[in-house]
């Protein structure tokens, strides 16, 4: 067993443990996430981020980052495995960085992720990030039961499935993902249902792989409101609001094609765990 320090903090009750890795020396295994995001035997979290230096880590993302980002996001699902991105994360790792890094809140923030490099800007209104190109493809189709539905496929640097329905009801308890096919998305896929409240207002739940249900997805947000935007013939720069049961997002599909995603970032608690190394999850 090894002590380490960590912090935890929330993005609309999307909520991750830190661990601070400045100089690369943490050697994370998936049943050190496991133990860690365990609810009842952990601290408890939907993922785990460790917060290393670009130019400390020989992940491919981080050295090709280098020179451009001095921070990386290492982020891993609940189940251990690696993850491309996380919207909500990296607005959480933003507010540790700027507690905790002498990071200047007045100037943009650029952050390393195996999505390529984001680019944080803190706001009155929140932690504003600007997301990236969307990438739009074909509808597919995804399944609950003997419920099936046509689902827009869209990817914000990991994969989704956005499907409207009438009411999020609809996906049922969501204990077990939602069926898709494995052809499309070989790696797994994040599930968006998605409800229409008002003019460019929605509401969704979201079914995260390697996860299973939260409280908020960022990426999925933004898909979300990619896919409503084309669905309505929306014009570019316009704020919609994506209602997740951890609260509210605000995001603007930009003239430039980027989308640009605004939230709450909290940190709730630090410590010591000892969970790191103890064996099989």
């Amino acid at each position: 067993m090894s002590e380490h320090p960590f912090v935890k903090g929330h993005g609309t009750e999307n909520d991750f443990v830190l661990l601070p890795d400045a100089t690369g020396q943490l050697e994370l295994s998936p049943d050190d996430v496991r133990r860690i995001c365990d609810r009842r035997a952990g601290i408890g979290a939907d993922g785990v981020i460790r917060v290393v230096r670009t130019d400390a880590t020989d992940d491919p993302s981080a050295v090709a980052a280098r020179g451009d980002a001095i921070w990386f996001m290492d982020y891993r699902n609940s189940d251990g495995s690696l993850s491309q991105m996380c919207g909500n994360g990296i607005r959480v790792l933003a507010r540790y960085l700027s507690d905790h890094a002498d990071v200047d809140m007045r100037e943009p923030l650029r952050i390393a992720t195996r999505a390529g490099v984001k680019t944080v800007f803190f706001t009155d209104g929140g932690i504003t990030v600007d997301m990236g190109l969307p990438t739009v493809s074909s509808d597919t189709r995804i399944s609950i039961g003997e419920r099936d539905w046509i689902a827009r496929q869209i990817d914000m640097g990991n994969p989704h499935a956005v499907a409207f329905v009438d009411s999020l009801d609809d996906a049922g308890a969501l204990t077990e993902a939602p069926g898709f096919d494995e052809t499309v998305y070989p790696e797994g896929v994040n599930v968006e249902f998605v409800q229409r409240v008002g003019e460019r207002h929605v509401a969704m739940r979201v079914h995260e792989r390697g996860s299973g249900e939260t409280r908020s997805c960022g990426t999925g947000a933004c898909a979300a409101m990619v896919a409503a935007s084309l669905a309505d013939g929306s014009d570019r720069g316009l704020p919609y609001q994506v209602d997740v049961p951890g609260g509210s997002l605000t995001i603007v599909w930009a003239d430039d094609g980027q989308i640009l995603m605004t939230g709450p970032a909290v940190l709730v608690a630090e410590g010591i765990t000892g969970l790191l190394g103890q064996g099989p999850a």
